[in-house]
């Protein structure tokens, strides 16, 4: 004969009720701990040497100064280069660098700044990219840029630089000096 005994019924429910609601209260605590936080990898930037800006649909990436500096100052009279990348994200709006301008200096682009659409202008000469790997996947094409110091500079600050496109229009940035890619000076000089 089977018997039903309400007690234990009783207590195997209440038992599951409450697993029930400590796992609820469980998962609301652990739910509300990130409320109102930002993640830590939500402003990571990625690592590289330079500053970077958008205008409109031109985004300027690891734009700096490209400078061996050997003594405390880099003097007046010098010339370093400027390297940094700029994508053009429009589909179909080609543009153009018409100038760059820096209270440092006097900034001189040879090539042609052209910006296709969609495409990418290496200005200077890129660390680390493969241009013939990158030409096989989108359309890019590389100016020079030097900048003749009016002003001594050094290692640590931004100095001020402004890129006036054609059609985006212009965009003022701090840019830091970053040494050549090479051997350590030790090593180039022993």
């Amino acid at each position: 004969m089977n018997r039903f005994d309400y007690r234990d019924s009783n207590s195997r429910s209440s038992r599951l009720a409450a697993l029930a609601a400590g796992a609820l209260i469980g998962a609301v605590a652990l739910a509300g701990c990130s409320a109102g936080q930002v993640s830590q990898t939500s402003s990571q930037e990625s690592a590289v040497d330079g500053s970077a800006a958008v205008i409109n649909n031109v985004a300027l990436r690891n734009v700096r100064i490209l400078a061996q500096q050997n003594t405390d100052f880099l003097h007046p009279g010098a010339t370093v280069d400027l390297v940094l990348v700029v994508v053009n994200q429009s589909p179909d709006v080609t543009d153009r660098l018409v100038g760059v301008t820096t209270d440092i200096g006097e900034v001189t682009v040879t090539g042609d700044p052209t910006l296709p659409a969609g495409g990418t202008l290496f200005v200077g000469t890129p660390n680390g990219q493969n241009r013939k790997a990158v030409d096989a996947v989108e359309a890019a094409d590389a100016v020079k840029a030097t900048v003749a110091l009016s002003k001594q500079i050094t290692n640590g600050p931004n100095y001020n630089f402004t890129f006036n496109f054609e059609k985006a229009g212009s965009v003022s940035l701090p840019v830091p000096i970053s040494a050549p890619e090479g051997p350590p000076l030790s090593a180039a000089h022993p």
